[in-house]
């Protein structure tokens, strides 16, 4: 299963009898009641010496919202070798990730207030949904500008109920997320393990997180609400990723070490997520000597 945006890669073997194959692909959708394009696409993979007038097996897709088969192939992906992945953490992060509902303040409800309870569709992480700044946050930091952005985006939500299955989603406008610019600022070497939870406050939903700057492990993904107590984690053979669809009521989580200075973003590769506000930036600071820090823009860096 490849999430949106998502690059993996995959050592063939081929090892079968002399024949010729199908390789079949279609959606993996989990959102409720949101039309998609239920298309599906076929390849054939032909051994030198087949026969070309027999044809191969039927390739057999799964139901296009089956998520048994996305949690099997996650946990069927491992690491040909994890020599980077942190053991001892610095910095624990635990995030919420849903979509929200904010209050309709539009002169024309009907036609662009469509969410429920007649309000506005948003996004968010840790119920803040990230607002574009008037200026690049990486400039604003390099160069000590005030007033771009925000150093606390929060380590842990901000309001803790039952994620999965017990969220506020029947009180107009309990959903309403706090827009604003944030960022998470990491020491320059620190290890940092991240937890992402689905939430249901709207609906429960598979998204695809992305971070730039940055590949790391997948250490751990499961059903229903996180619980540290009884979360199994895989840390001798974890699958090293780009971005991981966080599994749709559920949950999540990551390693990787700060060591690639500068602001860097993540986000759900949804689009439509993305441009309500599904996302956040860490900003990693310098560390020490030229290798480990921020050069200076080129000299000629585009001028808003």
């Amino acid at each position: 299963m490849i999430a949106p945006g998502q690059t993996i890669d995959v050592l063939v073997q081929a090892d079968q009898p002399i024949a010729n194959y199908e390789m079949a692909i279609g959606p993996y959708v989990t959102a409720q009641n949101v039309s998609f394009q239920n298309i599906s696409a076929v390849a054939h993979f032909q051994y030198s010496g087949a026969n070309l007038n027999k044809a191969s097996e039927p390739a057999i897709l799964p139901a296009f919202n089956n998520s048994l088969v996305y949690d099997s192939h996650l946990n069927g992906l491992r690491s040909l070798s994890a020599d980077y992945l942190p053991l001892e953490i610095d910095t624990n992060l635990f995030f919420t990730i849903g979509l929200n509902i904010d209050p309709c303040n539009r002169p024309n409800p009907s036609q662009t207030c469509t969410g429920n309870n007649g309000g506005i569709f948003r996004a968010s992480m840790n119920n803040i949904s990230f607002v574009n700044p008037s200026l690049s946050i990486l400039q604003a930091y390099y160069f000590k500008v005030p007033g771009a952005f925000r150093p606390d985006f929060p380590s842990k939500p901000l309001k803790f109920y039952n994620f999965v299955y017990g969220a506020p989603n029947n009180i107009p406008f309990n959903t309403a997320a706090m827009n604003s610019t944030r960022v998470v600022e990491l020491e320059y070497g620190s290890t940092v393990q991240l937890v992402m939870q689905d939430t249901g406050t709207v609906t429960t939903e598979n998204h695809p997180i992305h971070l730039h700057g940055y590949s790391f492990y997948v250490v751990g993904f499961g059903v229903g609400n996180y619980n540290p107590s009884t979360a199994m984690f895989n840390l001798v053979d974890p699958p090293y990723l780009n971005t991981i669809g966080v599994p749709v009521g559920g949950w999540a989580a990551i390693r990787f070490t700060a060591n690639n200075p500068g602001v860097w973003f993540m986000h759900c590769h949804l689009d439509n997520h993305l441009s309500w506000g599904m996302s956040m930036a860490f900003l990693v600071k310098n560390g020490v000597g030229p290798l480990e820090t921020l050069p200076p823009p080129p000299a000629d860096l585009p001028r808003c």
